[in-house]
């Protein structure tokens, strides 16, 4: 098993498009980077904690690789915005791609400049690529945030969906 893990606003609507996918173990919500040790929702939400919020996933290479984690998600994320994702604004929400290996970080660094020449998107992709930090938990209210409020879930889904759309050229 290896692990992804990525940033792109807040993680409540980043966990449905790779838990149900083949091959992934699990995908959990939680905090990275930051200067406070377990930090909590609200440190974070503060903007002053220096974590983004991200989801970890654990995957069977055999089964989907990190470049298929990373299509998926040019496909959630809004890679033109590095002020945040969608109507979540601030340092916390914003988008990067982070790596545990020199492998992920080349596939990363591969997969930007794909995108970057297709000329998908009206601006320039500022999707970050960082070594991945200490990962911290988030709280349990927090974790498959699309099975325990499927209406707020998509609600928002709707709105980024819609987003998307219309930042595409």
């Amino acid at each position: 098993m290896e692990k992804a893990l990525f940033a792109g606003g807040c993680f409540w609507c980043m966990v449905q498009p790779f838990d149900t996918l083949s091959g992934i173990q699990s995908v959990v919500s939680g905090y990275a980077g930051g200067h406070i040790e377990n930090p909590t929702y609200e440190q974070v939400k503060s903007q002053k904690s220096g974590h983004t919020e991200v989801v970890q996933i654990t995957f069977d290479p055999s089964i989907i690789t990190f470049d298929e984690l990373v299509t998926i998600y040019w496909q959630v994320t809004d890679p033109t915005d590095a002020f945040g994702q969608f109507m979540d604004r601030g340092a916390s929400y914003r988008p990067v791609i982070y790596y545990y290996s020199n492998q992920q970080k080349e596939v990363a660094k591969q997969s930007k400049r794909t995108l970057e020449e297709s000329g998908k998107y009206q601006g320039p992709i500022v999707v970050t690529i960082e070594k991945a930090p200490t990962f911290y938990k988030a709280e349990n209210e927090h974790q498959d945030f699309y099975k325990k409020n499927p209406k707020q879930y998509l609600k928002e889904h709707k709105e980024r969906a819609s987003w998307m759309k219309n930042n595409e050229k």
